[in-house]
C-alpha cells in the first residue's frame, strides 16, 4: 500500500494537528481523479508549506468517499469534493 503526500497551508496543518479537523478535502478534477482513483492509500502525510524542514504528520486513511464536507473546514459549499477520512495518528 502507499502514502499519500499532501501539502497544506497553516490553518489546515494546525486545525489537523490540534485534533478539530478529522477529513481533507480535495476537489473532483483529472489530476485528483488519477490520485486518488488509481492506488489504493494506507496512509496520507502533511507538510506545513514547501520548505525543506517543513513540519510533517502521518495519518491511517479510513477512506476516500465522495460527498460534501464541511465548509469551516474548507470543503466548498457549491459542489461535491473528494473526501479523506482520517484515522489515528501515526508516529
Amino acid at each position: 500500500m502507499h502514502t499519500l503526500h499532501l501539502t497544506l497551508k497553516r490553518r489546515w496543518y494546525d486545525m489537523i494537528e490540534s485534533g478539530v479537523k478529522r477529513e481533507e478535502y480535495r476537489e473532483i478534477k483529472p489530476y485528483w481523479n488519477v490520485r486518488l482513483g488509481r492506488r489504493k492509500y494506507y496512509a496520507v502525510c502533511f507538510r506545513n508549506g514547501y520548505a525543506k524542514d517543513a513540519r510533517r504528520m502521518t495519518f491511517k486513511l479510513r477512506g476516500v468517499t465522495l460527498g460534501f464536507g464541511k465548509a469551516e473546514w474548507g470543503a466548498p459549499s457549491a459542489h461535491a469534493v473528494y473526501v479523506l477520512k482520517l484515522g489515528k495518528r501515526m508516529p
